[in-house]
């Protein structure tokens, strides 16, 4: 499933292709939302914006366009009435002129006046989206340390969508690499420096990913990466899908455990098991 990064990602092309115009057509797969293509017609795409893995599509008149990709959703872009030859299903098409996006295999989509959002069943329950808001490292180090979440171990928590918005499996692996924390630490038991340290990875590590279009390792370390003849599904990361390969840091073989029933990469020399729980 695409994480936050890629997602954001999407969502900056998808407003790219639809803003500056008005709609001139709108389509639905989904019987629910037939009635209302006609009345977006003539109505413009102010800005697309994410919530953790899920798109928020707002129009000029209030009305916000949720959807989520899930495993097999996926946006594309092309001229209006020059639809991409696929064999995916079309679940959403939206015209702006002569540019069009088509949004293909999703089964989660519905449309939403943005006084009622903060009712969706899966955004109430989302925290803080790191692109999307102002979010700082204080900010998550606060929420770590929450009673919701302190006691969890970062190999489940970091999954949790109600810690912040838009973490998935390959940034819960680079975070606590670059953070040197092992899968089973729970927040209560780092230090400030520790805690200080995660928390910044947690945010640094998003944007880094967004910004390099997937890329989470250090840039000296994909530079060495490269010369040894790594694929780029190595070399973009410091830690995930790297299994017998050597740590950047120690040289240790990475090694790979399943935590939370999906698949966690960690170095055991730089990451060493939990340390009992720091005094209160």
């Amino acid at each position: 499933m695409p994480e936050g990064p890629e997602i954001r990602r999407a969502a900056d092309r998808v407003e790219k292709q639809l803003t500056g115009q008005p709609l001139d057509d709108a389509w639905f797969a989904f019987d629910e939302l037939k009635p209302h293509a006609q009345s977006l017609i003539g109505h413009r795409v102010e800005r697309v914006d994410t919530r953790g893995k899920a798109m928020l599509t707002r129009f000029d008149d209030g009305r916000v366009l949720y959807s989520h990709n899930q495993l097999y959703g996926v946006w594309k872009l092309h001229p209006a009435g020059a639809p991409p030859d696929t064999r995916r299903s079309l679940r959403v098409r939206l015209e702006a002129g002569d540019r069009a996006a088509s949004l293909y295999s999703a089964s989660d989509v519905s449309l939403w006046d943005e006084a009622s959002l903060h009712e969706h069943p899966f955004l109430a329950r989302l925290g803080p989206d790191l692109l999307s808001e102002d979010v700082s490292a204080g900010n998550v180090a606060a929420r770590l340390e929450d009673s919701r979440f302190a006691r969890r171990g970062l190999g489940g928590l970091l999954l949790d969508q109600s810690l912040v918005a838009g973490l998935g499996n390959y940034l819960r692996s680079e975070i606590l690499f670059f953070a040197r924390l092992h899968y089973k630490t729970r927040p209560q038991d780092l230090n400030d420096t520790e805690l200080e340290r995660l928390a910044h990875y947690i945010v640094a590590l998003t944007w880094q990913t967004y910004r390099q279009a997937g890329v989470t390792n250090a840039p000296e370390w994909v530079k060495k990466a490269k010369a040894r003849g790594e694929k780029r599904r190595q070399y973009r990361f410091a830690a995930f899908e790297r299994e017998g390969l050597e740590c950047h840091r120690c040289a240790a073989p990475i090694e790979r455990v399943m935590a939370g029933s999906r698949r966690l990469y960690f170095c055991p020399c730089c990451q060493p098991p939990a340390r009992p729980r720091r005094a209160a």
